[in-house]
């Protein structure tokens, strides 16, 4: 084989795995089909989608059209209109494996770990609704560069950094055809969009709730433990059991709520409810640990009763009440 042949070998090559690539990070994403009516525009469509008429951009790329700027379409024509996706974190799992799983691309773990500002820690917690931003497929004209790209759909050329890094680019040009991927964390239905979708598919679409609800749950976690710290025990056991009782919480989040809610039961002289909170963080954390300087005999009495009940009852020893009263 020549040079040339095998160099063009090479390019088809990494062509095939890139056009796989896109694939595999589009096949995960829901997907809705719109069939235009008489009278309806791409601006239009997009306003009752998205709540906005600029997203008709995502509508050209999305259906592989070049029809913009509002001009009517062809009555009948089945649109595509897609949205961002949402993933509950699964025992275990890292950044890298949903980018992987949601894009084909664990290098692409970023674009997620950005869209969820309010998930701290080097891995995603058990239990975190993550939004997964929607990997639109853009493919370039003549004229296009990626702070072009990036001005079209995110309002600001400062996403061509981000556009780089997503689609392993070197440069900000772009050659007629070549095909990049847009990762938009914005691209959610509006409420009309998504009752549209619900009339039409029987399906109500995921709109974030849980990701909100825990998103304000974890604003919350600081007045929480400010409340034991300064003594307010009463008010803190009241909130803390509203946190809980708001349900689809994270790992962690149940985790901060038990162990801080234990420390306001020892203080109200509940040493029962605060072994049975230390029970509850410590099937969450079995590896959870506290500081014997800084934390009371009391507290750490009630621990230390917790861990050996979970203890006897993992090793199918004594039941749990058993060994809260053999526990020193």
């Amino acid at each position: 084989m020549t040079r040339s042949l095998r160099a063009l070998s090479f390019v088809l090559l990494v062509s095939l795995v890139l056009l796989v690539s896109q694939e595999v990070a589009r096949a995960n994403f829901p997907a809705y089909v719109h069939v235009v009516r008489d009278g309806e525009t791409l601006a239009s469509i997009a306003q009752r989608y998205y709540g906005d008429p600029r997203r008709e951009s995502v509508l050209v790329a999305e259906n592989g059209l070049t029809t913009q700027g509002g001009s009517a379409i062809v009555v009948g024509l089945r649109l595509v209109v897609p949205t961002v996706n949402y993933h509950r974190v699964r025992a275990g799992e890292t950044w890298a494996q949903i980018a992987d799983r949601h894009y084909g691309d664990a290098r692409r773990a970023y674009a997620i770990v950005e869209a969820n500002p309010a998930v701290e820690g080097s891995q995603p917690p058990e239990g975190a609704e993550l939004l997964i931003p929607y990997p639109l497929r853009h493919v370039a004209d003549q004229r296009d560069t990626l702070n072009h790209v990036a001005q079209t759909y995110y309002g600001t050329t400062d996403g061509s950094r981000t556009l780089r890094r997503f689609n392993s680019l070197r440069t900000l040009r772009l050659s007629r055809g070549q095909v990049i991927l847009v990762p938009l964390p914005d691209l959610v239905l509006s409420e009309e969009g998504r009752r549209i979708v619900a009339e039409r598919t029987g399906v109500t679409p995921n709109d974030g709730e849980v990701r909100d609800r825990q998103a304000l749950i974890g604003e919350q976690l600081p007045t929480l433990q400010e409340q034991v710290r300064v003594g307010r025990y009463t008010e803190a056991v009241s909130l803390g059991n509203r946190l809980l009782g708001a349900g689809e919480l994270t790992g962690n989040q149940v985790v901060t709520i038990q162990r801080t809610l234990a420390i306001a039961y020892v203080a109200l002289s509940r040493e029962d409810l605060a072994v049975e909170a230390f029970r509850e963080a410590l099937e969450r954390q079995p590896d959870l640990e506290l500081d014997s300087r800084r934390t009371s005999p009391t507290v750490m009495r009630a621990f230390d009763q917790a861990r050996a009940q979970r203890d006897a009852a993992g090793d199918g020893g004594a039941s749990a009440a058993d060994a809260g009263t053999a526990a020193p």
